[in-house]
């Protein structure tokens, strides 16, 4: 598989998400959030003041989106961006990944290196701490049926699985894939249950199944890889998002990031 490139001209991509015939996705650094067509042609959102990273999409169609610094749940409803949490007192660091499942319910990770928590935020701005003691939780994915949450714990090499109760809780933590090559950032699931990964430090995206088997990767030379989403027609694209550092503050004012996207045999599965 080789991947074609896509868009480019952008800081830091992060939280790539498949809606409506557009990939979304956030600059974090470039304080925007831009969407691309399958023939390349980009739109932005302007967020001045925000370092956005995690999106999801709520059932109405409106776009939340996280502010990492703020430490703020943000919305988005085609024409006004409003806040719809404020959880700087509730989170112990800046926030990051996100996933929205098919009730509205956001989920999102606080990313300290240790002692992180994956916050829930309901449709009416109430939020909870739902998961404690991550090392540093990034991308994250919901299964088909709804009932259980992935996250990539980077420090940790992890990927994390939890089931999701009735009530939007977490509960019956358990190691989905451990030990990986790299730390995982942000993450794609498929339909036969394959999860893949972008391995920062590995310079490569894997696709890894349970028990943490990888069976393929793509590599990308010495670029970095930051994150993921599969989409497009059957959603058998593979997005990939990839810069030139993993630190995102030596990054600051470059231009040298990149979307990338690649076929796939198996189409994605869950929260797009």
């Amino acid at each position: 598989m080789r991947p074609v490139p896509l868009a480019h001209g952008f800081c830091f991509g992060e939280g790539p998400r498949w809606f409506e015939g557009l990939l979304w996705f956030s600059d974090m650094l470039g304080e925007n959030v831009h969407t691309v067509t399958l023939t390349g042609a980009v739109t932005t959102l302007p967020l001045p003041g925000h370092r956005p990273s995690g999106l999801g999409f709520r059932p109405d169609g409106s776009l939340l989106i996280a502010s990492t610094e703020a430490r703020r749940l943000l919305c988005y409803d085609g024409e006004s961006v409003t806040t719809v949490a404020d959880l700087a007192d509730a989170v112990p660091a800046a926030l990051g990944d996100m996933v929205v499942d098919r009730h509205g319910r956001a989920y999102v990770g606080s990313q300290a290196r240790a002692g992180g928590v994956l916050a829930r935020i309901d449709p009416d701005g109430s939020h909870a701490i739902v998961a404690g003691d991550l090392d540093f939780p990034n991308g994250m994915v919901i299964t088909p049926n709804g009932d259980t949450l992935i996250v990539a714990e980077s420090i940790g090499r992890r990927l994390t699985a939890f089931t999701i109760a009735a009530d939007g809780g977490l509960g019956d933590r358990r190691v989905f894939a451990d030990e990986l090559s790299g730390p995982p950032d942000g993450i794609a699931l498929d339909a036969e249950g394959g999860v893949w990964a972008a391995m920062t430090l590995a310079n490569r995206f894997e696709r890894i199944v349970a028990g943490g088997t990888v069976t393929d990767r793509i590599d990308i030379g010495d670029r970095v890889a930051i994150a993921c989403a599969l989409g497009g027609p059957e959603r058998r694209t593979l997005f990939l998002l990839s810069t030139t550092e993993a630190y995102p503050e030596r990054l600051v004012g470059t231009t040298d990031a990149r979307l990338d996207a690649v076929t796939v045999d198996v189409p994605g599965a869950g929260v797009p």
